[in-house]
């Protein structure tokens, strides 16, 4: 079974986010980390090579694959903000209606730029899927590193 590229790892994130050509994208990504940390309590990581994510969990698929990953986090992808909305988009049709202008994916928000979207709208779609996570996971933000 192939292993998950895909891991925490000690990269530096000022680093990375020094390295985003837009200057937009890189303004967007600072108020994404603030954002995401007061929503997990968590400090920005490293994912990878060019994700940021907050938090973990440790997961067992249907299956029985394992691992490890982020509560929340993002990428600044050249063509949008790739947010990572783990509990997904089916039980926030309410929030979706009001977010503004963004597409989705299965786990994932694409964003322009922020100016696109709602913030509080947002903060509350992290809020959300974080606590269900959490909680299906067990997590405390004690327990986060």
């Amino acid at each position: 079974m192939a292993e998950l590229k895909t891991r925490q790892n000690d990269g530096d994130v000022n680093n990375f986010l020094n390295s985003v050509e837009s200057e937009t994208m890189r303004a967007d990504s600072k108020i994404l980390m603030a954002l995401m940390n007061e929503i997990t309590g968590a400090a920005p990581k490293m994912w990878g090579t060019s994700i940021i994510g907050f938090g973990h969990y440790d997961y067992i698929n249907k299956s029985g694959r394992s691992g490890q990953w982020m509560i929340t986090g993002f990428s600044p992808r050249k063509s949008a903000l790739s947010i990572y909305v783990m509990q997904g988009f089916g039980s926030h049709a309410d929030l979706m209606k009001k977010l503004g202008r963004h597409k989705t994916g299965r786990s994932c928000l694409y964003v322009k730029k922020l100016d696109d979207i709602d913030l509080d709208v947002l903060a509350t779609l992290l809020r959300r899927s974080a606590d269900f996570i959490q909680s299906r996971y067990g997590i405390t933000t004690a327990q986060q590193p």
